[in-house]
């Protein structure tokens, strides 16, 4: 039992993922951060109150709304979602796509019936080979194996 934890923890996945979450931590630190620091009271500025909105609050009967802490991690969540979809998806993305190759379509694998003898044909035959009538290729099979049109 405890040798199938240790595999389970020596992997390579779970320690990336550990490094993932505590640079992710430590980057959220960051982010909250310099939301508290620059953006909050940007924005309290432009807004009119005193400059630093975090503390905001109102009252209803009594019980306290604290609306500036959740206008602060909003913000946070913002700015950590933006950095990160364009500073990590964005380039990984694009760097995917330029090593992926295009799979090559196999024009034999898409099949299709017969209308004489309705046995399975490629769908870009021209000419059945069972009973040898001619049939209409399956357009959309001959543009996506690039064949030209015949007539």
């Amino acid at each position: 039992m405890l040798n199938g934890f240790k595999d389970f923890i020596l992997r390579g996945n779970v320690i990336s993922m550990a490094i993932g979450l505590a640079v992710g931590a430590a980057f959220t630190a960051v982010v909250t951060g310099f939301s508290t620091a620059f953006i909050t009271p940007l924005i309290g500025l432009a807004t009119g109150s005193v400059g630093d909105f975090s503390t905001a609050e109102f009252a209803v009967e009594g019980a306290i709304f604290p609306y500036g802490k959740f206008l602060v991690a909003a913000i946070a969540f913002i700015i950590t979602a933006a950095v990160l979809y364009f500073c990590v998806v964005v380039p990984m993305t694009k760097v995917q796509n330029r090593f992926t190759k295009e799979e090559k379509v196999d024009i034999k694998a898409a099949l299709r019936d017969c209308p004489r003898c309705f046995s399975a044909i490629p769908a870009v035959a021209s000419r059945c080979a069972h009973c040898t009538s001619e049939v209409e290729p399956d357009p959309e099979a001959v543009s996506l194996a690039k064949l030209p049109v015949q007539r």
